[in-house]
């Protein structure tokens, strides 16, 4: 064979082995894509927007849906005024929010089984409106919180209001973590804020933004409505986030959670002890009561220190939990 006619079979026969890879690469590409339709895969163009999916095989299994806005509305009897538009934005955008926050949502509802048995007493004593007790859950989601601006609590009250109506704060008791002492403490502040107000709402709101505030915004704008007021968009969500809270966990299954009874957190079953002497370890004070000294902090968080000077022999009350209505973990 001469040496042109071999490279010229040479060339063929790689010609023909290129269109033979070509052809398989096609025959792949069109079954991955087979595939790809068949599943339900989208395919996204180059300016990122999904060009197709097949619904029936790649949907999810459930909607997305507007929460429905209450047709009527009130804060502590005062009624909500909804037919104003803006208003009625403020809650549906509270609504939004809150509905679709599940996880925050689910817990503020498991939780205010456990503890608004705790705070209706108190509003009650204080002659405050009920409604008052979901300002403790938008505030902290009714946990034991700190804020970056140093609040603490259920009612997240800074350490100068706290020691204004009253609540002992210092190294070793911190009454700011107790559930029924700091709801006194919000409740002496509504009573004030309502006296200077003549308003639920307003005396709610000022507890966001504070009564000096709030007096300062009615005297500029020379209204005295709360939904007539241009204040600041934490303080103009405030209520309705309120109210939000309130509509759902009355409502519950018109928003979509359906808890049953045994999903919610049971209230504590409590007694108290008086201690009006010096504790000097609060770990062995426990466990001479046969709990533990993480039990002891869960029921009195107010407690900061593990042991107690009371120089003054001020008298204490500790919650401690009834026998056998929690189950012990055994040690190793």
């Amino acid at each position: 064979m001469k040496e042109n006619e071999y490279e010229n079979m040479e060339k063929l026969l790689k010609d023909r082995m290129l269109q033979s890879n070509r052809k398989i690469y096609l025959i792949g590409a069109a079954f991955i894509l087979l595939i790809m339709v068949s599943i339900g895969i989208s395919t996204t163009g180059k300016d990122g927007n999904v060009k197709s999916v097949n619904p029936e095989t790649h949907g999810i299994d459930y909607k997305i849906v507007q929460p429905p806005l209450p047709k009527e509305m009130n804060f502590a009897g005062e009624k909500v005024p909804l037919k104003n538009f803006e208003v009625a934005e403020r809650i549906d955008r509270e609504l939004i929010v809150n509905v679709y926050w599940q996880s925050s949502t689910i817990l503020g509802l498991k939780r205010a089984n456990r503890w608004f048995p705790v705070i209706e007493p108190v509003l009650k004593k204080y002659k405050i409106p009920d409604d008052f007790k979901y300002i403790a859950l938008i505030e902290s989601n009714l946990t034991n919180a700190v804020s970056s601006a140093g609040a603490v609590g259920f009612w997240q009250i800074t350490e100068e209001v706290a020691k204004k109506y009253g609540l002992e704060v210092n190294d070793e008791v911190d009454e700011r973590y107790s559930v029924e002492k700091s709801t006194e403490a919000a409740c002496q502040y509504f009573q004030t804020a309502y006296n200077k107000f003549n308003s639920w709402t307003l005396a709610a709101a000022s507890y966001n933004m504070g009564m000096n505030g709030m007096t300062k915004q009615i005297e500029r704008q020379k209204v005295h409505n709360y939904y007539n007021l241009l204040l600041s968009e934490e303080t103009s969500r405030y209520i309705a986030r309120i109210l939000v809270m309130k509509e759902i966990i009355n409502n519950p299954n018109e928003y979509g959670y359906y808890l049953t009874k045994k999903d919610l957190y049971p209230p504590l079953k409590t007694y108290q002890i008086e201690i009006n002497t010096p504790v000097n370890d609060w770990a062995d004070f426990a466990m001479e009561r046969g709990i533990t000294y993480k039990i002891l902090k869960y029921f009195n968080p107010w407690l900061r220190d593990t042991s107690l000077a009371n120089k003054k022999a001020k008298t204490y009350l500790l919650e401690m939990p009834v026998k056998g209505s929690i189950e012990p973990v055994k040690e190793n």
